[in-house]
């Protein structure tokens, strides 16, 4: 069980508890100098998610928009011509 859980964690749990938390202290730092708090970064997704819904979605619509107007006009259209075809043979 021990190999199993040592290479899930890519090394031994001591080991990489010592990476994790010397890489977050450097990562704070970071943050620190950026000014940047957690509350900060988690705006920054939600608002990022909800610009892709935005963006995905609202052009999703307008495709639908789009989609029915010119199949107002495409499917007569296309009717008309099947059965005039059927009508010619």
């Amino acid at each position: 069980m021990s190999e199993r859980v040592n290479r899930f964690l890519g090394g031994s749990p001591l080991g990489v508890i010592v990476k994790l938390v010397l890489l977050s202290i450097v990562v704070g730092v970071i943050l620190s100098w950026l000014s940047w708090s957690p509350a900060d970064i988690v705006d920054w997704v939600v608002g990022l998610f909800d610009w892709l819904w935005v963006s995905v979605f609202g052009s999703l619509e307008r495709a639908v928009d789009y989609f029915i107007l010119g199949a107002a006009i495409v499917v007569p259209i296309f009717i008309i011509s099947r059965l005039l075809a059927i009508g010619r043979r």
